[in-house]
């Protein structure tokens, strides 16, 4: 597995084999579905919660996996915790603690839309390359440029983070103490020399590509054949479901 596949979980189960454009429009749609929900519907929420984790156990991955990606949502989980303190409205008493009923229900449709979108997208990650996701988008129109410099991101971070790592322990090695306000200095000229490498190394490999007869398009496709109707009916069969899940919770609301 590629070093930049980090979220990647190589299988073979009915996900794993879905074309990459079919997921990534399912996911839009299943996203779009989750926000459209109103915050009082928490049935919804559970069902669509269902949904992804069987998804989860079709593509056969553990779910301890699973919580333990979803710590990027730290911040958002932080911010949920605090509305119902920040929010001014009809007090509620739980325990020993006041808080607002507005803040809790605000609190409540930030933690769980944001938690569903982000098990939405381990979904997509954890079955799909990197290369697939940028050919997905490739057959989907998105904008040529746009990928390129995606790729490229992509493909040199870990590059760029190991020099980042490699000049840390340099000058700890030569008794820098990054804590002390004075030495910012030596850690901006660091972050200086990296940038002026990252920007040399892009102008060997333009000219590298050049010289191989670079055209101004990746190969990021992941095969000649496009997704088949089956494909995009087995797709979005749970953003279907979200889908009306949603308009009839918004029609009842």
């Amino acid at each position: 597995m590629s070093p930049v596949d980090g979220l990647y979980r190589p299988g073979d189960s009915p996900v794993h084999r879905l074309r990459p454009q079919v997921k990534i429009v399912a996911l839009a749609a299943f996203t779009c579905a989750i926000a459209a929900t109103p915050r009082e519907a928490v049935w919804a929420f559970a069902v669509y919660a269902a949904l992804i984790a069987g998804l989860f156990a079709l593509a056969r991955v553990p779910f301890a996996w699973v919580l333990s990606r979803s710590l990027v949502e730290s911040p958002f989980l932080v911010l949920a915790l605090a509305f119902p303190f920040m929010v001014d409205g009809p007090p509620v008493h739980l325990w020993f603690l006041h808080v607002s009923e507005p803040g809790l229900w605000a609190g409540w449709n930030l933690l769980a839309k944001a938690t569903l979108g982000v098990w939405a997208a381990l979904v997509l990650a954890a079955t799909t390359p990197i290369a697939g996701v940028l050919a997905g988008l490739s057959r989907l129109r998105c904008p040529e440029i746009l990928l390129q410099i995606t790729a490229f991101a992509i493909r040199y971070a870990h590059l760029t983070v190991a020099e980042v790592t490699q000049m840390r322990l340099a000058r700890l090695a030569r008794c820098d103490d990054p804590r002390f306000l004075w030495q910012a200095g030596a850690l901006a000229r660091s972050l200086g020399v990296v940038f002026i490498r990252s920007f040399e190394r892009g102008e060997r490999v333009w000219q590298a590509m050049a010289a191989r007869g670079y055209t101004g398009r990746l190969p990021l496709d992941v095969g000649p054949a496009p997704a088949s109707a089956l494909q995009w009916s087995a797709a979005l069969a749970a953003p279907a479901l979200a889908g009306a899940i949603a308009a009839w919770t918004a029609v009842i609301a």
